[in-house]
């Protein structure tokens, strides 16, 4: 499918003298969001809620008509959503501001509400709520001007083990006077500072208040200022098709530029920092399980994982209590079973997850998504032997399964067998060259084998793709 964006490369963005104050006089209506506690997380988000009544603080003293969503569910949001069209009149200003995690599935960037299930492709797309979608609404409702300022570039507690995914968000593909902006580029993650807010709010804040500046110039100097705050580490995206003059702050008036109009083009992202690209893989042949190396006796790292019991607080997660409810219903439905042990692996609750997944193949002994979470557990927690017969039979039932691969180079990793690791990242790699924990595993697997230079660039290039990587690794035992 050919998508075209229509971004805007200037600063300048209005060329004819005469001044259309049509946008400034609309009404104008915004939904603020701010999503922080997800169960399936670590920890609540420390920025969103923050960031967002800041933002609304902002945009009510600009003149919207601003409710404010607090850790929302599906149905609350949904709800949210429902009462925004309803105030839309034809020629309005409507924005949404999303803070939150979002995750991109069929080129499609989805706002995830704190009670979404999510396990599989399809999930996403039932769970979370398209940005698409809801632009379309808008602009169906008549809105003249439509803006969505979504910081949900983060790296989110559904991915890695417990779905195939693509990393950030996805380009959008906006009706007409739209204006939307990302707080980190396409397809990238950022991490929260940790502190109250976020940057990218702070530096749009920053600029909101800026008299006399263009919608468009206020979000193109926030870019600048995110840029270069985070020495080009965090870099905004930016889409733009408004077809009017409009300013965050009533009044505003337009620069007239003695410059001739330009066509809409991309907006040119300031120079990124200086990074290595990861190195494409050569082609192989269809992966085939390496040549087993004889393990030594004592290959066992010290540092794996404790496999203590769940905290307290594990029996009362409301996932946990809705799959056991089912399950107390029907013991056999492997799909629940399935789906908690996925649950029970997140939280570190290691014994119970291999419980789960052993009794999913009882019941589907061709559930090859349950051999590869089991293998991936097992590695995780030291039983390497075991975990190379379940990543193994994964692949027997499904030859070139990314995931598998990946998770039996770590079982190999950890095992130290640094040849049959970085055979099995090189697989993974040359199916998803944007794996990071493959990346990451190949540059350790290589610096391991002697390949120093080789591995220091692969961790590099992991650890730019993905600062948390390292803590990662460390969370499996392997430094």
């Amino acid at each position: 499918m050919t998508v075209r964006f229509s971004l805007l490369a200037a600063l300048v963005f209005s060329l004819v003298p005469i001044f259309s104050s049509a946008a400034i006089a609309a009404d104008r209506f915004a939904l603020v969001i701010g999503n922080a506690k997800y169960p399936d997380a670590d920890a609540p988000l420390k920025e969103p809620v923050n960031d967002a009544r800041s933002i609304a603080d902002e945009l009510k003293r600009d003149g919207f008509t601003v409710e404010v969503g607090e850790n929302l569910t599906g149905d609350g949001m949904r709800k949210a959503l429902e009462r925004l069209y309803g105030q839309i009149k034809p020629g309005a200003v409507a924005l949404v501001f999303f803070s939150g995690y979002g995750v991109q599935s069929n080129r499609q960037s989805f706002m995830i509400p704190v009670d979404a299930q999510i396990w599989t492709e399809a999930d996403v797309r039932r769970d979370g709520l398209s940005l698409e979608t809801v632009l379309g609404e808008i602009n169906n409702r008549g809105a003249g001007v439509k803006i969505a300022l979504i910081d949900a570039s983060r790296r989110n507690p559904y991915e890695r083990r417990f779905r195939s995914f693509s990393a950030g968000l996805a380009p959008v593909i906006a009706p007409n006077g739209t204006l939307v902006m990302y707080s980190a580029a396409l397809s990238s993650v950022m991490s929260d500072n940790g502190g109250d807010h976020g940057l990218f709010v702070q530096e749009l804040l920053k600029e909101i208040r800026v008299p006399d500046l263009m919608a468009e110039e206020t979000l193109n100097r926030t870019r600048v200022g995110v840029t270069r705050a985070s020495r080009s580490e965090q870099v905004p995206w930016i889409s733009s098709s408004l077809a009017e003059d409009f300013s965050f702050i009533p009044g505003a008036r337009p620069a007239v530029a003695a410059l001739p109009q330009q066509p809409a083009a991309e907006t040119p992202p300031p120079p990124p920092a200086a990074k290595v690209d990861p190195p494409t893989p050569p082609k192989a042949e269809t992966p085939v399980p390496p040549a087993p190396e004889k393990p030594a006796v004592a290959s066992l790292p010290s540092n794996d994982p404790p496999r203590s019991p769940p905290q307290p607080a594990l029996a009362d997660d409301p996932t946990i209590k809705s799959l056991t409810a089912k399950l107390v219903e029907n013991p056999d439905d492997a799909g629940s079973l399935y789906r908690r042990g996925q649950v029970y692996a997140s939280k570190g609750a290691y014994d119970l997850a291999i419980k789960d997944f052993g009794d999913t193949i009882r019941l589907n002994p061709k559930d090859v998504e349950a051999y590869n979470n089991r293998c991936w557990v097992r590695a995780v927690t030291g039983e390497l032997q075991s975990a190379l017969r379940d990543c193994n039979e994964a692949l027997r039932l499904r030859p070139n399964f990314v995931d598998a691969l990946d998770s039996r180079g770590l079982v190999n990793l950890k095992s130290g067998l640094a040849k049959n690791a970085i055979a099995d990242f090189d697989a993974a790699l040359k199916i998803n060259p944007r794996l990071t924990s493959s990346l990451y595993g190949r540059g350790l697997a290589r610096q391991r084998s002697g390949a120093i230079s080789d591995g220091e660039v692969d961790v590099n290039n992991a650890k730019a793709m993905d600062p948390n990587i390292v803590k990662e690794f460390a969370g499996y035992g392997v430094r």
